[in-house]
């Protein structure tokens, strides 16, 4: 059973959703070779007409993936399980504000915090996880973070909380899924991990 003090903090596409956006199709759009620093870092560094050319694709990729978006399977029983522990839930992604919105608006889902990339430093920066735990009254040291992406693991581990790897089934194990404490392909898997049973959803 999770400490008072945690936060349980997921991220977004591809882990509770589907993943359905395209980075190398936003890439080719852009202009962006596929080698050079992520897409974000990129964008940062770009003239201000470019930069703003570069948001509005990216904004219109999020736009469609958040208003198409598919739950991933599980999803409404993790998420009511924890709720019914009365444990803290938080959303932290590299998304926009509004992708998020109109994600949460299709789903009926509910986040004590949602952190997006209008709302300071990103993953792989450790900050958004513990200005969440700040927000929230929670510990760092005694938080979750879940993800499907590097950065994810990245994060919570410089944060100091305990992180959770969801890969896709079937999919190639990246080479890097040993720094997550645990790795799961399917999202109700996080549950026994929790210390929690599963519940109806919410």
């Amino acid at each position: 059973m999770l400490p008072s003090s945690s936060v349980v903090i997921f991220d977004m596409d591809g882990t509770l959703t589907v993943p359905q956006l395209d980075f190398d199709q936003i890439r080719r759009e852009i202009g962006i070779d596929r080698a050079s620093q992520p897409l974000l870092e990129a964008v940062e560094t770009m003239s201000p007409p470019e930069r703003t050319r570069a948001e509005a694709v990216l904004l219109r990729h999020e736009a469609v993936a958040a208003a198409t978006s598919v739950l991933q399977p599980g999803t409404r029983e993790v998420l009511g399980a924890i709720r019914a522990a009365g444990w803290h839930i938080a959303l932290m992604t590299r998304n926009s504000r509004e992708s998020v919105r109109v994600f949460v608006e299709r789903h009926g889902l509910s986040f004590d915090l949602v952190r997006t990339r209008e709302d300071g430093a990103v993953k792989p920066s450790p900050q958004p996880v513990h200005d969440i735990c700040v927000t929230l009254g929670g510990r760092a040291e005694a938080s979750w973070v879940i993800g499907d992406f590097h950065y994810d693991i990245l994060c919570g581990a410089a944060a100091g909380a305990r992180t959770v790897l969801l890969l896709e089934p079937d999919s190639l194990r990246p080479s890097w899924a040993d720094e997550a404490d645990f790795v799961i392909d399917r999202l109700i898997d996080l549950l026994p991990i929790l210390g929690l049973a599963v519940r109806e959803p919410v």
